[in-house]
């Protein structure tokens, strides 16, 4: 009973909130191209549960090219607008999912759609040029029209590259490039650096390592894959490195009942991260950069307060370690300002600053010096895609003209504001409702309550698949 009520509540208020950030404006449907005839969608609309029987079939049928464990349903996304997705199975959900955290402004934005079909752009859409070699005419203006205009406090140099891990992967080459120079001195390399590094032994492959958090996503490629500790299943039966791993702060909720708590919470983490630096030096094994996400996704929607990350950069510029923020996951306002670090109210938020998701292209920020010294050490095929910078550019516009920062934060209270009467109404299975912005989350007592929540959730139009939506920590009563 109390499961059901949750669920027609939870479901209620994600719509209505949802609704609230949703841009005001009308679709063209293309199922009656000669009408023109507008509309928009009111709301979800169920015809079977999910995944439906044509999804089960394209299931099947996927299945005998790939391993298609991780499907949910199949999309018909020419349908899907705004906040709403679609399933091949005539299913309308209401989408908090957002395909990873990954769409900014809905499904088939007017404007996108607008700037797809204009014949200008034809060329950029096309042709995807190796851009570390071969870039654009427009190429330098295009960055600066997208990704320099939200450039993090005192960063001026831009990185692209394609995708959250590529550019975390590559952040990480570049701390470890940069600390180097600094050990000898910039320096040419040595001939025993040139011919070690070829087989992979020191002094050219160096005992550096990257201080990273328990709980922390940062990719799956090999070196983000050493930094990430959210799921075992990640990293299973995957060869790692000897990289220190320090306690991300486990918050008590409400904050403002646990102020004490909570701050020597904070201090005991900072503390270990010092003594994990030292540590790791005497091993031979300096840390030459420390990585972290402003609010933990992956690993539960954890988060800490703005003075933790404020003592954190202090300690990584008093030990001569890069700061690395990685805003794959909370860039691009989602969490009310368009970068999640800027809550923390400091000038000088990092050194390396990475992005990929609702900014479209991936890539990463960083200060001067950590701009590679050579060609080709930063480097792969594509380097990024001109088309999403295009694409990019739209969406800011979009924000910057809709005032969507500003919607985020209205919608965020509500949403939050729902989400702390919920776990008032049901103390013994909703718990530690948290957020900033829209980047909100609540703790379901077990997995399977949250399970069962989530997919009847789902069969009532909400597609809220992610398994960080609801986190686990609490025991029902």
């Amino acid at each position: 009973m109390a499961s059901g009520l949750i669920r027609r509540h939870m479901a209620l208020s994600l719509h209505r909130n949802v609704r609230l950030s949703a841009p005001a404006c009308r679709y063209v449907s293309k199922a009656a191209p000669k009408t023109q005839q507008d509309y928009d969608y009111s709301g979800p609309s169920m015809k079977t549960t999910v995944p439906g029987p044509r999804s089960q079939v394209l299931t099947k049928q996927l299945g005998e090219i790939q391993n298609v464990g991780a499907i949910n349903f199949f999309c018909n996304y020419e349908e899907s607008r705004g906040n709403y997705l679609v399933d091949v199975d005539g299913n309308r959900m209401l989408d908090v999912y957002t395909q990873i955290s990954s769409i900014p402004i809905g499904y088939n934005h007017p404007d996108l759609l607008k700037l797809m079909s204009n014949p200008n752009n034809l060329s950029t859409l096309v042709n995807r040029p190796a851009l570390g070699i071969l870039p654009p005419e427009n190429f330098a203006d295009k960055i600066t029209e997208s990704l320099l205009s939200v450039a993090p406090s005192g960063m001026t140099r831009v990185q692209t590259m394609a995708c959250g891990s590529c550019s975390n992967e590559n952040a990480y080459k570049a701390m470890f490039i940069w600390y180097r120079n600094k050990e000898r001195g910039h320096n040419t390399p040595s001939e025993e650096d040139l011919s070690s590094c070829m087989i992979n032994q020191a002094p050219g492959c160096p005992e550096l390592s990257i201080l990273s958090f328990m709980g922390g996503f940062h990719g799956r490629t090999m070196g983000c894959l050493a930094t990430t500790h959210s799921k075992a299943i990640h990293k299973l039966d995957v060869p790692s490195f000897d990289w220190p791993i320090a306690p991300f702060p486990q918050l008590q909720y409400p904050l403002e009942e646990f102020t004490r708590e909570n701050a020597q919470e904070e201090a005991r983490c900072l503390e270990e991260v010092e003594d994990l630096i030292v540590r790791w030096r005497q091993k031979g094994k300096p840390v030459a950069g420390i990585v972290i996400e402003p609010i933990q996704a992956e690993g539960g929607d954890n988060h800490a307060s703005p003075d933790f990350f404020r003592s954190l950069r202090n300690i990584a510029r008093k030990h001569g370690c890069a700061f690395h923020v990685d805003e794959v996951q909370t860039g691009g306002g989602a969490t009310g300002k368009f970068w999640a670090h800027e809550h923390w109210g400091v000038d000088d938020p990092a050194d390396i600053v990475s992005f990929s998701k609702k900014l479209l292209t991936g890539g990463y920020f960083h200060k001067d010096e950590l701009q590679a010294d050579k060609p080709y050490r930063i480097f792969n095929t594509w380097m990024g895609d001109p088309s999403k910078n295009l694409i990019l550019a739209e969406v800011l516009n979009v924000i910057r003209r809709e005032n969507l920062l500003e919607e985020v934060c209205r919608s965020g209270k509500a949403l939050l504001n729902g989400l702390y009467e919920l776990q008032a109404q049901y103390p013994g299975i909703l718990s530690r409702a948290r957020g900033q912005g829209t980047f909100c989350a609540i703790d379901i007592c077990d997995d399977s309550t949250r399970t069962s929540l989530l997919n009847k959730a789902r069969d009532k139009g909400t597609n809220n698949l992610y398994v960080h939506v609801c986190t686990v920590n609490s025991t029902c009563d």
